[in-house]
């Protein structure tokens, strides 16, 4: 594909994927667990997004970036969530303009968090390097014990998320495509994709201790990246912490940085 700018259009398609990704999720939960309450909703083309009190899927995408953000709008967005008991999160893209954060502010939301959105074109004739010891293949719906728990053990240095990580990974298998990476028959390695109009929304990736340095990740970014390709995707993201190891490791594998967005929450 041509030259992508990081520019309104493309912002639009990046929070959209996402958007829809995280919708897909919240759909999961709700068949998995019909009791969780959980449920989204689009409020003048905003997604509105329930997943349970805590949870980091509760919150919106896309606010203001397919449609001027109204008071009017934003207050159905805050009963959305006020009346299931949760605190509002928005994830604020800067192309929305300064008129949003600016809203926000006076409505008494202040900045909780921050994540660079990084994106790559796909191109078909590039191979990423792969461990030869290395295999990669998807995972299946029977196997949500086994990949839930690889996706866990790559978060055990942080005991408190692990129940969360072990969750959203039992969900992934029911809402995207997931992929699990071997040595010697032995899994070390997952990673998600979600795909939405030619969009390839790369998540989930986990590595347990004892298997990193070996290029699992490399291995299950290529294999993402070709599954995407397969299925029509010219255009790949992710999202990670602004400066983080995930933001440098994926820049060396030729993703740029569309934009830093900011989080910004109204407690209730």
């Amino acid at each position: 594909m041509s030259h992508v700018f990081a520019d309104l259009g493309l912002a639009r398609r990046l929070e959209l994927t996402e958007g829809r990704g995280n919708a897909a999720f919240v759909d999961a939960q709700a068949r998995v667990d019909p009791n969780s309450g959980a449920i989204w909703k689009t409020i003048g083309g905003t997604f509105a997004m329930f997943a349970g009190v805590g949870s980091p899927i509760t919150q919106t995408f896309g606010l203001g970036m397919h449609a001027p953000l109204t008071p009017k709008d934003l207050e159905a967005i805050e009963r959305f969530f006020a009346s299931r008991g949760s605190a509002v999160f928005h994830e604020v893209c800067p192309m929305a303009g300064i008129e949003v954060p600016q809203a926000l502010s006076v409505r008494g939301y202040r900045p909780v968090e921050q994540s660079a959105v990084l994106y790559q074109p796909i191109d078909t004739n590039t191979r990423i390097p792969c461990n030869p010891e290395l295999s990669v293949r998807q995972a299946g719906r029977d196997e949500v014990a086994s990949y839930s728990t690889v996706a866990a053990r790559g978060w055990s240095e942080h005991p408190a998320v692990m129940p969360y990580i072990e969750g959203f990974a039992k969900l992934s298998l029911d809402c995207a495509t997931c992929f699990i990476a071997e040595q010697n028959g032995s899994p070390i390695a997952t990673a998600a994709l979600f795909m939405h109009e030619g969009t390839a929304l790369l998540a989930g990736a986990s590595t347990v201790p004892e298997g990193r340095r070996r290029g699992a990740q490399h291995a299950l970014l290529d294999t993402r990246l070709r599954t995407a390709a397969s299925h029509g995707c010219d255009l790949a993201m992710m999202v990670a912490a602004p400066g983080s190891a995930s933001q440098r490791n994926a820049e060396r594998q030729g993703f740029l940085i569309a934009y830093t967005r900011t989080k910004w929450q109204l407690d209730i």
